[in-house]
């Protein structure tokens, strides 16, 4: 059919047409009617014209050497219980829908279908199966009512069949039959939980029966059929296609990161509400558990020192906030925790830093202003108490008398010093000047001594 296979005298055109009750030419209508021996439904076969034999004919050499040679093999395919005149209308019918030749398509499903009514076959699953094709047709050109018909023929033959179940719900959809479409998706989750079209469909069609008939939409639902377990079991017991593994296995990822998210966001709002009554250390198994599962969600490491400092935890305050400025450099609420952190390990220095990255990124932050200034006055008192220098301060001191000291160690004494009221002479104005970063941090800094 098509552009590479010769199509029979009577056959439809290659693209979607209005269907009628026949067929085409060489079927009879579902009414009645008669129907031609089935080998005159196949292709010409080579070297036959009219019913004679051509083997010495020049012409037919001609045709064979000015045209490719065209696979048929799929016509041959396994096709059920179906004679093989019929089983090859079946794969033919099959191919043509695979090319997006649907008319085409429902021709050769038809005429398999009255080809097993006037044999007396009697295979509901084979007939099952060419009724919920011929459906796939009239869905994809939009005759829905047609393919709601087929649909319900194909269950009649074989009950809670899924694909027939499946085509039918989409129909009944684009009628806006949203109730009995709803039906016929529960149906299809109850056999195959995998199917993403059907979840995708009722969380949809939900929606639209809210707003359609109100909170008590499920009371006007037409009854939903249980499935009984034995076609359950026998539909996961029949073999996998790639195409369904990979549905099943998306369809398993998602609901997974779902429960995820929805389990994430439980317990981060329950260590925040544990926090504002003050519970600390239940707080902390919070958002413990929320980086099991979400290990590079910044706001859990914030709020989580807010409970390391609370708990004057300060060292583990500290790597909490530089974990979130890995993942967000220019977090407010990292910097500002972190020099409280830096000011319970004493470190001011530090701590002044970051509430000067804190008024860089936001000079409206008060509690930053605040903060600040206390901590000039702490870091300018601990200087000026020789036995208490901070840690940083007495590594810098030693490592002037033991070696030759870089200017950013100079700067850092100098500054320290300067804070502290010392008068540290030319040498370590010099020293300001030459390191404009330091002189701006040093002169923000005296404006709180």
């Amino acid at each position: 059919m098509g552009n590479t296979q010769e199509k029979p005298s009577g056959s439809g055109g290659g693209g979607a047409r209005p269907y009628q009750a026949t067929a085409g030419s060489g079927t009879r209508s579902r009414g009645g009617g008669s129907v031609e021996k089935p080998q005159t439904q196949r292709a010409p076969e080579k070297g036959v014209a009219n019913g004679t034999q051509m083997e010495n004919s020049p012409a037919c050499g001609q045709e064979e050497k000015g045209r490719p040679a065209v696979d048929t093999s799929y016509l041959d395919a396994p096709a059920g219980a179906l004679p093989p005149h019929l089983g090859r209308l079946k794969n033919e019918g099959n191919h043509l829908f695979k090319h997006g030749q649907f008319g085409d398509a429902l021709e050769k499903y038809t005429q398999a279908i009255d080809g097993c009514a006037e044999a007396g076959i009697d295979s509901p699953e084979d007939l099952c199966i060419l009724y919920s094709n011929r459906a796939a047709c009239y869905l994809k050109d939009g005759n829905s009512r047609d393919c709601i018909q087929d649909c319900t023929k194909a269950l009649e033959l074989q009950p809670y069949s899924l694909k027939p179940l499946l085509r039918r719900a989409m129909a009944y959809e684009s009628l806006e039959r949203y109730r009995k479409a709803y039906v016929d998706y529960k149906t299809v989750l109850q056999i195959d939980t995998g199917v993403q079209a059907a979840h995708d469909s009722i969380h949809r069609i939900t929606k639209l029966l809210i707003e359609q008939d109100g909170p008590e939409w499920r009371e006007k639902l037409p009854e939903i059929p249980v499935v009984p377990l034995s076609v359950q079991q026998e539909h996961r017991q029949k073999p996998v296609s790639i195409e369904q593994a990979q549905a099943r296995a998306t369809r398993a990822a998602q609901e997974e990161a779902r429960r995820k998210e929805a389990r994430f966001t439980l317990l981060k709002q329950g260590g925040n509400d544990l926090v504002k009554k003050g519970h600390f250390e239940e707080a902390l198994e919070k958002y413990n558990e929320c980086l099991t599962i979400k290990p590079d969600e910044c706001s859990v490491y914030t709020n989580r020192a807010i409970c390391f400092l609370k708990l004057s935890r300060f060292k583990e305050a500290k790597q909490d906030c530089d974990s979130a400025l890995q993942l967000e450099p220019g977090n407010k609420k990292a910097f500002y925790r972190r020099a409280l952190a830096y000011k319970g390990l004493q470190d001011y220095l530090s701590a002044s830093s970051d509430l000067q990255e804190v008024l860089q990124l936001d000079p409206n932050i008060r509690e930053a202003e605040q903060e600040l200034e206390v901590v000039t006055s702490l870091l300018r008192q601990s200087l000026m108490d020789s036995t208490a220098h901070t840690p940083r301060v007495r590594d810098l001191l030693a490592q002037k008398h033991t070696s030759s000291p870089s200017p950013h160690t100079l700067s850092v004494i100098s500054m320290s010093f300067l804070l502290a009221g010392f008068n540290i002479g030319g040498w370590g104005i010099l020293m300001f000047m030459s390191l404009k970063l330091t002189t701006d941090k040093v002169l923000s800094l005296v404006r709180y001594t």
